[in-house]
């Protein structure tokens, strides 16, 4: 069964479409990244799978369930961790993770084993007693993290997750995903840093000006755009103007003349 299915999903703010006709399916246990420019669509189309968002068109189906339809049924089904954390300052972290556990209804040894394992992980733990509102960015990315998995959800959409992240963090958080796959959760992500992309995604999908404009895997790209290509040149020639493009193209027949 897919995960994820979008079916000519649209959004349109002002009469201007800021994502169209988005037609996309993710398997259950890939990891799936999302690239492209500022302002490209991205988040916008995250937050519509997510129900955050109405589409103006189109449909949503999470696990085979649409979510506009069966919103809460759904949304038991996912996590998303946005690029800027939203927490309740005035909760410990501890009670903050206590707090998600009990939206979820997870029982109590499931989350003990699993606060225990992610805060860790991401060498929280000896911060839980502390108020939410003191912590760094990166602090609360990583508590938002933590959350996200309190329910061990079938798919996790990140908005740049490794924003805010020290080196080990992040390599931290790109094993983790790795291994969470392997064992069946889908995870969405869109990034800017085309390395994590180009190393650890089964595949690539990249939206520009609010249309999906190629999913594949890096072989794929590849094969189609040159062995030695890295992801950086494919995304940059894929997402360039017309006379950028032009100019990408000169530089690389003058590289290799």
């Amino acid at each position: 069964m897919s995960a994820i299915i979008l079916n000519d999903l649209s959004k349109s703010f002002n009469q201007k479409y800021a994502v169209k006709n988005v037609n996309l399916t993710v398997e259950k246990g890939e990891l799936f990244c999302f690239l492209g420019p500022n302002g490209s669509g991205k988040t916008t189309t995250i937050k519509m799978m997510t129900g955050l968002l109405k589409p103006s068109e189109g449909t949503v189906k999470i696990a085979n369930i649409n979510i506009e339809e069966q919103p809460i049924e759904a949304k038991k089904r996912i996590a998303y961790v946005p690029d800027q954390p939203l927490l309740y300052p005035k909760l410990k972290g501890r009670e903050y993770l206590e707090f998600i556990a009990s939206v979820f209804e997870v029982n109590p040894t499931d989350y003990e084993q699993r606060m225990q394992k992610y805060t860790t992980l991401f060498s929280i733990n000896d911060r839980l007693e502390e108020l939410t509102e003191g912590y760094s960015h990166g602090m609360k990315q990583k508590l938002s993290l933590c959350a996200a998995l309190i329910h061990n959800p079938d798919i996790l959409f990140l908005d740049e997750p490794t924003v805010g992240l020290d080196p080990k963090s992040a390599r931290e958080m790109k094993n983790l995903l790795r291994e969470l796959c392997d064992n069946g959760m889908t995870v969405f992500m869109s990034t800017h840093i085309l390395e994590i992309a180009e190393q650890m995604c089964d595949r690539v999908g990249i939206i520009k000006h609010g249309e999906l404009i190629t999913v594949a895997t890096m072989n794929e790209l590849k094969k189609e755009r040159g062995s030695d290509s890295s992801l950086e040149e494919i995304f940059l020639e894929l997402t360039a103007d017309e006379e950028a493009r032009t100019f990408i193209s000169h530089m690389k027949e003058e590289e290799s003349g």
